[in-house]
């Protein structure tokens, strides 16, 4: 596949998910920027350039001219994991810087992605406004034929993590005519490739003693139950034990509510065995909230099951059991995945090749600072699918496929 050699801005860079999509094509980065001082650090340490401190300083004037306008513009306000809020959110703002740049360089394409929530926010209002300061700009984007959700799974990487992607032409090139051949690729997972084999790169990443003895403890009472058993919705067995009056009961959040409700059931047809591992355990899974806390998202029970089969998060909401057909999805709240046949957390490296990342990217020193920058950053796969499709689609790149 041969290309025409465009440059691009990289706006918002983090440690340059973008920047990875598009050098594939030898396209040159002219510009970057990111308010993250140890994200601007891996950047300029894999790309070689020092990005830009604060998008708001940056004179639109002063740029060099570039043909792209990459932006995975700030998410805490839409995203589900962080504050849901909207564009009156100060963070929500920096999108109009995005397009104040355009306004004034008016590049060829912009290229933005966000969560998939954004487009529920507020009854799709900041989503229908995001579109709108779009098109107010000069550039053509369209729910039907530019907007699009895709995920790393859909392209045969074990990572569940739907995203919006815009793709928004320059209306002096848009061509209606030149509709961009979107589909949901079908390839097939491979979750080896994602895991590490040398043992002596995993061993610094074990579980704690105390993670290891709650985890145990939970899969002690997982042995209890049927086969078939279902296991949610979240298993609160604190609240087993707890006596609400009905005034109290009714001051319950809905949700609380539902699952006591809910987790009645289960407690009462294993009533025996629940008080014979709960006095046992008593002290441990009251220790910390977390610890009395279970999400099984693994499905039912199944013959001989264990906590150890799966993948494990440890989370504020519980501790949640995943199938391994997918690794939990990165996020930047640091909640690092546990491979539990390991009994370890997953790698920075791994982490790495869950986003795409080649092998030979510079990762940040500090594990935790690793983790937040990963869980922050858009996949390599995912953009690099959308920007070929628009691309090919504007003859900008010769695909055999055309």
């Amino acid at each position: 596949m041969q290309s025409k050699e465009l440059k691009f801005i990289d706006l918002f860079c983090g440690i340059g998910g973008f920047h990875q999509a598009l050098i594939r094509h030898n396209y040159k980065c002219v510009m970057a920027c990111d308010i993250d001082e140890k994200c601007r650090d891996v950047y300029k340490e894999n790309y070689g350039i020092t990005p830009e401190k604060d998008i708001k300083k940056v004179d639109e004037k002063k740029l060099p001219d570039f043909d792209i306008l990459c932006a995975g513009f700030p998410c805490q306000s839409y995203s589900n994991a962080g504050k849901k809020g909207n564009l009156n959110d100060p963070r929500g703002t920096l999108f109009e810087d995005i397009l104040r740049i355009a306004d004034e360089k008016k590049p060829m394409f912009m290229f933005l992605e966000n969560v998939k929530h954004i487009k529920k926010i507020d009854n799709g209002n900041t989503f229908n406004h995001i579109i709108k300061r779009i098109n107010e700009t000069g550039y053509y984007v369209n729910k039907e034929d530019t907007i699009f959700e895709l995920s790393p799974h859909n392209l045969g990487i074990p990572q569940q993590r739907e995203r919006v992607i815009f793709v928004c032409i320059n209306e002096s090139i848009y061509d209606k005519d030149k509709v961009i051949k979107f589909t949901l690729p079908n390839i097939p997972i491979n979750i080896e490739k994602i895991i590490e084999t040398d043992k002596t790169l995993t061993s610094k990443y074990k579980i704690s003693k105390e993670v290891e003895n709650i985890l145990n403890i939970w899969d002690e009472m997982i042995q209890k139950f049927d086969t078939n058993e279902s296991l949610s919705p979240t298993i609160l067995c604190n609240e087993f034990y707890r006596k609400y009056s009905e005034e109290e009961f009714n001051k319950l959040p809905v949700w609380k509510k539902d699952y006591i409700t809910k987790n009645s059931r289960l407690y009462n047809k294993y009533k025996e065995e629940w008080d014979e591992w709960y006095i046992k355990h008593k002290e441990v899974l009251l220790k910390k909230e977390i610890n009395g806390k279970l999400e099984w998202q693994a499905g039912k029970k199944k013959t001989n099951d264990s906590i150890w089969n799966y993948f494990i998060q440890l989370r504020q909401s519980g501790i949640r059991i995943k199938k391994t057909n997918y690794f939990p999805t990165l996020v930047a709240i640091v909640q690092t995945p546990i491979y539990a046949k390991e009994k370890r957390y997953i790698t920075p490296r791994e982490c790495a090749r869950l986003q795409s990342f080649p092998e030979n990217f510079i990762i940040h020193n500090n594990d935790k600072v690793a983790y937040k920058q990963f869980g922050n950053s858009v996949n390599v796969d995912v953009i690099s699918y959308i920007v070929d499709l628009t691309l090919e689609t504007y003859c900008l790149i010769c695909s055999s496929n055309i």
